[in-house]
């Protein structure tokens, strides 16, 4: 569900998507159990302002720390695109950094003063390597991909 201004689109996630969203998800956590890092997840949670008419569900989301009243990362799986801008909806929602996946790329976009801007890293987790998480994130068993990355994390 993305809701913009008066637009609501609806979209049933694919069972591709749900995969890659929780194979992503289970990578990242791994990552900051490993690091020892607090990170919280609130999933696939409905997040609107009301006010800003804005609202919509990510594929996950998570707080560095403490949960708060939005995220610091919202996690977007791109597999077919709607017609709404989702950085349109985010911003309008203050949610500091977005990531989308999208053909086995991560693009990463920070709020800034003036909107959204790409960037190399993410502010919340700056350690974290975007390119070997990445390259676990492959079609085949998922637990076998979270043992072989903690390992490369440990090693």
């Amino acid at each position: 569900m993305t809701y913009l201004e008066g637009v609501l689109e609806l979209m049933s996630p694919s069972r591709d998507h749900a995969g890659i969203k929780t194979y992503f998800a289970r990578l990242l956590e791994i990552y900051a159990l490993e690091r020892g890092l607090p990170l919280n997840g609130y999933g696939s949670t409905t997040f609107r302002k009301r006010a800003k008419e804005r609202g919509l569900e990510p594929a996950e989301c998570y707080c560095v720390g403490p949960l708060k009243e939005v995220p610091d990362i919202a996690v977007e799986v791109v597999l077919s695109s709607g017609g709404i801008d989702k950085l349109d909806v985010y911003r309008g929602l203050d949610v500091p950094e977005v990531w989308f996946w999208e053909d086995g790329r991560l693009a990463i976009w920070q709020l800034g003063t003036d909107g959204y801007r790409a960037a190399a890293r993410s502010r919340f987790l700056p350690d974290l390597d975007l390119v070997q998480l990445l390259g676990f994130l492959r079609p085949h068993d998922q637990t076998e991909a979270v043992r072989a990355y903690r390992d490369a994390l440990r090693a």
